[in-house]
């Protein structure tokens, strides 16, 4: 079956499957934690008991998410000694600490105190408890931190030397972690990963909010409004919870993404001063443009032609985000050795995927902003259906950016250095195929039991007093916490602030 096919290629597949099912679940665990580790803080400086039951309804997800990303990131591992064992032999010295660092900083601090987030409340106290919290949320952003500093640097390179082996030797440890394009990537990474958090949490709300307003609207004559702000005299808790959440993650939304945008301009000058080939594919530049540069919005990228089909563009505005100048000359794939040129199709459209979904990520904000100022963020159903229809969209924009960071960076793995084929192990095609297919059976099998079981969660929705993770349901050591007053219809944020 895969007799003909080229085994770098298949291997490259394989890697690419593994990394994208992967990358969606540390993408999702990293803002959980730091949102799990608000609400607790919320719960101890308030007494609110809506805190506590989204806390214990989000860290059984947070528990199942955090599994699947530890299991698909040991599986991918493996690849380097299987697959790309030549890049292992000779990048290891690099890559091989900073990876151990990871373990040995993030993974510990995790594991060690993993245990007492999901089961200790009862146990060790809520104080206690809630540095367990803050300690897995710290924990997954040091994994963040280790991980990206590798991989940039195989984006950007610097601080070693080449011995005689041909292998890449660590000479400046500041200057292999700190590389050139490490800290724009790590806050560009991170802040997607809020994002993509508070869509996810978002959409479930929308979701609750939706489902009560059906059922409200069931309840009720023809001619009585449907959940009117002030007509219940006691929400239910379910949907305290799910306007709570709302709230919290709307704000989110509205404040993070226009910072994300921001950040994400940065790293792309980033990008151009430190692989320019990268982004003449993500703007579709196969022409060098000497007066001023246009922004393709959309086309048909034609490697074989060298140009962009049926071309919608905008004349001189790419030199003015790239350069800060209309008339700035801008290269283009045309001054590059054209073995050395990314997949332009792929990089140009996955960009626009990206973009385009953080546009959108502005605009749902910015629509929450304007129903919070005219008291409608809890019964505006299109502004629901927005968040609920952008709930998947962070672990899209996460994967599209993924793969023209990646992509981009073709034909090399380091980059002017190491080119992939290089990289790859002797092996033949079938035994690669082999593996690939065996890999997509097992991992739509388990991950997608995985993914089922995270949306059945989501569906039922936060109970009143919510169980914690191991069941128990019995009253938690609350020695010190002021009980907050009962849950009202505006207990589930300040009425001023979040209608």
């Amino acid at each position: 079956m895969f007799a003909d096919a080229d085994a770098v290629l298949l291997a490259r597949i394989q890697f690419a499957f593994t990394v994208s099912f992967h990358f969606i679940f540390p993408a999702f665990s990293i803002g959980l934690a730091s949102y799990l580790a608000v609400l607790e803080a919320l719960w101890l400086k308030t007494g609110r008991q809506v805190y506590l039951d989204l806390f214990r309804f989000w860290v059984k997800i947070f528990a199942v998410a955090f599994a699947m990303g530890v299991v698909s990131g040991i599986v991918m591992s493996y690849q380097f000694g299987t697959n790309w064992a030549v890049f292992s032999d000779r990048a290891g010295p690099v890559i091989g600490p900073l990876m151990a660092y990871e373990v040995m900083t993030a993974f510990f601090l995790e594991a060690g105190f993993l245990g007492v987030m999901l089961f200790g409340m009862n146990r060790v106290g809520p104080r206690l408890h809630f540095l367990a919290t803050l300690m897995v949320a710290v924990g997954t952003f040091i994994s963040a931190f280790w991980i990206l500093s590798a991989n940039s640097w195989m984006h950007t390179p610097d601080g070693f030397s080449v011995n005689a082996a041909g292998q890449f030797v660590p000479e400046d440890w500041w200057a292999i972690i700190f590389n050139p394009s490490f800290p724009y990537r790590l806050v560009h990474t991170v802040i997607g990963a809020y994002l993509t958090t508070a869509l996810a949490v978002g959409g479930v709300g929308a979701w609750h909010l939706l489902q009560h307003r059906r059922a409200r609207a069931r309840e009720q004559s023809s001619d009585a409004a449907a959940d009117v702000p002030g007509e219940d005299p006691a929400l239910p808790p379910s949907i305290v919870g799910a306007r709570t959440m709302f709230s919290m993650a709307m704000w989110m939304a509205a404040l993070v993404a226009p910072l994300q945008i921001v950040v994400g301009d940065l790293q792309g000058l980033n990008t151009l001063e430190h692989q320019p080939a990268k982004v003449m594919a993500m703007e579709g530049h196969y022409a060098s443009h000497p007066d001023g540069a246009p922004l393709i919005l959309f086309g048909l990228p034609n490697s074989g032609e060298q140009r962009v089909d049926y071309a919608v563009e905008i004349p001189k505005l790419s030199s003015l985000i790239l350069k800060h100048d209309l008339d700035a000359p801008l290269d283009g794939l045309d001054t590059i050795d054209p073995a050395l040129h990314p997949p332009v199709p792929i990089v140009f459209w996955s960009f626009r995927i990206m973009v385009g979904l953080g546009m959108a990520m502005l605009a749902l904000g910015a629509w929450s902003l304007w129903a919070r100022l005219r008291k409608r963020l809890y019964d505006w159903p299109a502004l629901h259906r927005a968040a609920l229809a952008m709930a998947p969209a962070g672990f899209v924009a996460v994967l599209a950016g993924w793969v023209t960071t990646e992509v981009g960076r073709q034909p090399f793995t380091v980059y002017n250095l190491m080119t992939t084929a290089e990289s790859a192990s002797p092996l033949d095609a079938p035994a690669v195929g082999a593996s690939l297919l065996a890999f997509v059976v097992v991992y739509f099998i388990v991950f997608g039991f995985g993914a089922w079981y995270i949306l059945k969660l989501m569906a039922k929705g936060v109970q009143a007093h919510e169980p914690a993770p191991d069941g128990d349901e019995g009253p938690i050591r609350t020695a010190g916490i002021t009980p907050g007053p009962a849950e009202r219809i505006g207990d589930a944020a300040p009425r001023g602030d979040a209608r």
